[in-house]
């Protein structure tokens, strides 16, 4: 018996250095700066051996910077997607409710000009819209300046619009497709013709906008007693596997900006993939997806209407 006891206890003491090796690799890794036609499914994907099962058993009773140190280095080793789908939903049902948060933020920091596609459908003046648009989107966070081009497979085809705020904070420049996808023209970025497409403005288009609007919710949230989301799941989403929150509040709109909203994180990158939002008839009214996510150092000419790329 007393060999046994010492063989537990040094079992033991092995796993919790592991752990303390884990957590300091993370938290140098730290430094570094580093939606379609159909909603995310649910998916079946096979557990491998477990990777590490002593850190991941314990990473929960780590201080808050060490959870969000730790998931940052297993989302950029591979770790976190080599996962199973059980495994990935009792590790973020252990993690303290800081730590989601405390790591998304981190790509606001990481991505600050990038390139990225969307898929976006959206209810419009009380119209779902059926197909999705599919963009290609060239973003920089500060001073704010965005290219979007409608890709051919999906709504709206062919448009183009620039916005640079250095040059006109409060118009975008566009062809709108249709009878008159050749002719370029300045409009207001809330106006009608925007409107009539999206409910969201083009300066609302990054990725940094859905991680933004979750930590304003979140505060209201927890204001009103809802601690922690009522759903984790693991979904798939064009080809890749996301966790997803669900949030539902008690009263919905307008004190929340939605009666439920789901969000999915990447298992690669500190920043949500997808971000579905319902109504206080509990109606879907936006589904936003990102893909393709790519940090990027452009040029001047990338926000130019001149540019020989594009079609203005």
């Amino acid at each position: 018996m007393q060999c046994v006891a010492k063989t537990s206890i040094k079992s033991r003491a092995a796993g919790f250095a592991r752990l303390a090796s884990l957590a300091l690799a993370s938290a140098a890794t730290i430094v570094a700066p580093g939606h379609a036609e159909d909603a995310p499914t649910p998916v079946s994907h096979p557990a491998p051996g477990d990777p590490s099962p002593v850190a991941i058993a314990q990473v929960g009773n780590l201080p808050v910077e060490d959870q969000v140190a730790w998931l940052s280095h297993a989302a950029q080793s591979g770790e976190l997607e080599r996962l199973g789908d059980a495994q990935l939903i009792e590790l973020f049902q252990t993690l303290a409710p800081d730590t989601l948060p405390r790591y998304v933020q981190t790509g606001n920091t990481r991505y600050r000009e990038y390139e990225f596609q969307t898929f976006s459908q959206q209810r419009v003046k009380g119209r779902w819209q059926t197909e999705p648009a599919h963009m290609l989107v060239r973003y920089r966070q500060e001073p704010r300046q965005v290219y979007i081009k409608w890709l051919a497979d999906g709504r709206n085809a062919g448009q183009e619009m620039i916005y640079d705020e250095t040059k006109d904070p409060g118009r975008l420049y566009a062809h709108l497709g249709g009878i008159i996808n050749f002719i370029s023209l300045w409009i207001p970025i809330d106006g009608a013709r925007v409107r009539a497409q999206s409910n969201h403005t083009v300066r609302e288009l990054g990725i940094d906008h859905v991680t933004d609007l979750f930590l304003a919710e979140l505060k209201k949230y927890r204001a009103a007693g809802v601690e922690k989301p009522s759903k984790i799941e693991v979904l798939n989403d064009h080809g890749a596997r996301v966790v997803a929150f669900t949030w539902e509040t008690p009263t919905g709109r307008p004190d929340f900006y939605a009666k439920k909203e789901r969000l999915g994180l990447d298992l690669r990158e500190p920043f949500f993939r997808t971000s579905e939002a319902w109504d206080n008839d509990v109606e879907l009214f936006e589904k936003f997806s990102f893909t393709d996510v790519t940090p990027k150092h452009f040029d001047d000419s990338v926000f130019d209407p001149k540019n020989p790329e594009y079609r203005f």
